[in-house]
């Protein structure tokens, strides 16, 4: 196996090695361009994410500034919204589902180094796959740490560190990030906390 084949199987591997330094300059060169994309040309920034990412929807809008490793790695679904400093490490695998929505300043990170000094020091580092579900909402200043799942309409709460799997329908928050409770038929009539919907469109 080669450094490559090493990293995409969850291996660890030199990151300066078998071109991977040279991929990565090439991603750099279409991130730059997307992020200095001037406004009256922000029709062309479905394509130009196409071009950087490894697969995703059609319905697909990332706010600039948006920073990632490789780009390939990453797949996302239909109707994917990511606001603000949206910044993947995606070293290995990060598959998010259809209708997620990601705050400002979140951070996906699959990558990581040893624990003991000698061995980061060797140069090794991994990547470990990262898989968001459907119709999930990640809050502002969340991290998602490598290895995680996340499961279908789950919340996570703004400022959480998730190091943990998270199940589906929950609402989970903190550092670390765990489940506070269920997300129920109730809550589709709120808006925020106690505040009931004043309208009824939302039900369609």
């Amino acid at each position: 196996m080669n450094q490559k084949e090493r990293m995409l199987a969850n291996l660890p591997y030199k990151a300066w090695l078998d071109g991977l330094s040279e991929e990565r300059h090439e991603n750099e060169k279409k991130i730059y361009e997307y992020n200095n994309l001037p406004p009256e040309r922000w029709n062309e920034r479905t394509d130009l994410l196409k071009n950087i990412l490894g697969s995703c929807g059609n319905e697909i809008k990332i706010m600039p500034p948006f920073h990632c490793d490789y780009g390939y790695n990453i797949e996302v679904g239909e109707n994917f919204f990511a606001n603000y400093n949206f910044l993947v490490l995606d070293v290995a695998k990060v598959k998010i589902g259809n209708n997620a929505q990601i705050a400002p300043n979140v951070a996906i990170y699959t990558a990581g180094h040893p624990v003991h000094p000698d061995s980061r020091n060797s140069g090794y580092e991994y990547g470990i796959d990262v898989t968001i579900g459907n119709n999930v909402w990640i809050g502002g200043n969340a991290v998602i740490m490598p290895g995680v799942t996340v499961g279908d309409n789950a919340v996570i709460g703004a400022g959480s560190v998730v190091t943990k799997d998270i199940p589906s329908d929950v609402i989970a928050v903190g550092n670390p990030c765990r489940v506070i409770r269920k997300i129920t038929e109730e809550d589709r009539h709120f808006y925020f906390r106690d505040r009931r919907f004043d309208v009824d469109d939302y039900k369609d």
